[in-house]
């Protein structure tokens, strides 16, 4: 098995997918937010996760997005790449024409809507593992797939060769205690929930792959690495200090949250593809004044909070 830990330890942000006002992919924009973030200390970004809108992007789209991430990151931090879906024999395809060769790894989120039983997701993974051409992140959130993948078959899947690691939003603190318990020594385990993610390190994960790093990003690699450290009198003045955040990006629905902070910070245009809409106007104006109060703190008193 590929041991991802040393890479992967940290802060992961999950990308959204910018737009113009024609609904193009807006990669002008997707180069600010690359440097934006990776200047704002993530340790590592995954690129076509669901954040970036991917149930409304074309095969096309998610190869130009995935190869315009690599190159322009040109190695300055790792890059996830994400492929996943219902149809198994689809998600292998996409892996097929993804450009995985600069990647470090894959997260493939569990099967959505066909709810599989525990049997049916571990043959899904399992097939996929077998020709993927790099270690394969489970993604276990429930809350949109329909279905959670379980401890025993989260365990089971640790020990195939090519099952590096799982990125966990299922919320279920007993369940994330069990894994990180049995787990492999060298079997990554990450929280995907950013309200989480403090307590979740705080009881052996190894970072967070967040949303709110997008908007946020120092703040939030900042509290990561101090509870890693264990500092977690930092750690938590840090995420108290982002605790509004996680309501107003989550509020209605994730992107629309996010993209009202990148484009109050002047990153992104706020334009999303339907069947999203842009966030409300009452949450849209909180997240504006929450950013502006944010980003008026000194990077500093940011860093060296606590």
């Amino acid at each position: 098995m590929s041991n991802l830990i040393p890479t992967l330890t940290g802060t992961g942000v999950a990308l959204v997918t910018p737009f113009n006002s024609r609904m193009d992919v807006d990669e002008p924009a997707l180069a600010r937010l690359l440097d934006f973030v990776i200047e704002g200390g993530v340790e590592y970004v995954v690129s076509l996760g669901t954040t970036g809108e991917t149930p409304v992007l074309s095969r096309e789209e998610k190869v130009r997005i995935a190869r315009f991430t690599l190159d322009y990151v040109n190695g300055r931090v790792p890059v996830v790449i994400g492929a996943g879906g219902s149809n198994t024999m689809e998600v292998i395809r996409e892996i097929e024409e993804l450009p995985m060769e600069g990647a470090v790894a894959i997260l493939s989120t569990s099967p959505y809507y066909s709810k599989p039983s525990q049997e049916g997701i571990y043959q899904h993974y399992k097939a996929i593992a077998d020709v993927a051409p790099k270690p394969i992140l489970l993604y276990n959130v429930p809350s949109r797939t329909g279905r959670n993948v379980d401890a025993h078959t989260i365990l089971r899947l640790a020990q195939l060769p090519n099952i590096a690691g799982i990125k966990e939003a299922g919320g279920d603190m007993a369940q994330c205690a069990l894994v990180l318990r049995d787990r492999p020594s060298d079997f990554l385990v990450v929280s995907g929930d950013d309200a989480l993610g403090f307590p979740q390190i705080a009881t052996g994960m190894h970072g967070v792959i967040s949303v709110a790093a997008n908007s946020f990003p120092t703040a939030f690699s900042s509290m990561v690495r101090a509870a890693l450290k264990g500092d977690l009198r930092k750690a938590k003045k840090l995420n108290d200090s982002l605790l509004d955040a996680y309501h107003l990006l989550f509020v209605e629905n994730n992107p629309a949250g996010v993209k009202v902070a990148l484009s109050e910070l002047g990153i992104i245009h706020n334009y999303l593809r339907l069947p999203l809409v842009p966030l409300s106007h009452q949450y849209a104006e909180q997240l504006r004044a929450y950013t502006k109060r944010l980003t008026h703190l000194a990077a500093e008193e940011i860093v060296n909070a606590g």
